[in-house]
Order: C-alpha cells, then sequence, then structure tokens
C-alpha cells in the first residue's frame, strides 16, 4: 500500500512538473513573440523620430530664432533676441486693434467683418510672413521691419496675396 501512494504521488508529481515545463514554455513564446512585435514597434518609431527630426530641421531653416547671423545683428544692437521675438509679434498683433482698414493688410474685409493677421512667422532680422483672414476671405503678406533704439518697431508691406474664393 505504502508503495502504491509513493507510486501515484510520483506519478503525480511527475505530470504536475511536466504541466509546468508546458505552460511555461508557452508563456515563454507567447512574451517572445510580444518582444519581438514591440521592438519592431520601436525600430519603426525610432525612424520615424528621425524623419521628423529631419523634417523639423529643414522647416526651421527660415526661422529667427534658428538664424546665427540675425541673432548676432540684434544683439551687436544691443537688444535681448528673447524679448524681442514677442516684442515684434505682439506689435503686429497689435495691429489688429486698429479701427477701420488694417494698416498692413492692403485688402477691404467683407461684409462688415476685420482682416486680422492669425500667425506671424519672423524669417530673419528684417522680413516676416503672416497670414490673415476675416473668416471668408485669406491670404498673407510679405513684410519688411526695422526696429528703433527705442524698440518702436515699423513694418512696410513689400508683397501680399488673397486666396481667390472657390
Amino acid at each position: 500500500m505504502k508503495q502504491r501512494i509513493f507510486m501515484y504521488l510520483f506519478i503525480f508529481s511527475i505530470l504536475l512538473v511536466l504541466f509546468q515545463y508546458v505552460n511555461a514554455k508557452r508563456v515563454f513564446e507567447d512574451q517572445q513573440k510580444r518582444i519581438d512585435v514591440y521592438q519592431h514597434k520601436i525600430k519603426t518609431y525610432q525612424d520615424s523620430i528621425l524623419k521628423l527630426q529631419d523634417d523639423n530641421l529643414e522647416l526651421s531653416h527660415f526661422n529667427l530664432e534658428r538664424n546665427e547671423d540675425a541673432i548676432s545683428y540684434f544683439e551687436n544692437k544691443g537688444f535681448v533676441v528673447s524679448e524681442l521675438i514677442p516684442l515684434i509679434k505682439d506689435e503686429l498683433y497689435k495691429s489688429n486693434e486698429t479701427k477701420g482698414q488694417h494698416p498692413i493688410v492692403p485688402y477691404a474685409s467683407s461684409e462688415g467683418r476685420r482682416l486680422m493677421i492669425n500667425s506671424v512667422k519672423l524669417l530673419n532680422h528684417k522680413w516676416i510672413i503672416a497670414d490673415f483672414s476675416d473668416g471668408e476671405y485669406w491670404g498673407e503678406v510679405f513684410l519688411t521691419y526695422y526696429i528703433e533704439e527705442d524698440q518702436q518697431v515699423t513694418f512696410t508691406l513689400v508683397e501680399s496675396f488673397l486666396y481667390p474664393m472657390n
């Protein structure tokens, strides 16, 4: 009787070890598949990040904040560029508050709406490109600007474009 109990215990323990081995092997293979999938995704994401960094570098080429020559121009005149950029943009946005015809945008707005400058990009120490809209019509302007010693900003319209209605 005692021998049979040990035999049954031995067979039961072998079955238990076999079950755990098969289960652990299945879990290990499943985890390995997941790791492979995640490694593939990581590789794809890393490639995407590199592509986006290249695109960002290319898009920021004409940008005052990355143009060392333009920054040096302002620093040689005694300006702090980090304070100057918001000042220039604010002055341009303030032109949206004037009554009547917009002082920079050479087009009349439609049906009592106001043409307003929406976004501004400082290209270098002399040029700005901006877009404007009144909700129905939209366009872009190319400006030059000059900053006096007292930080007064003067804008000059060089070119403008109004997109045609469809």
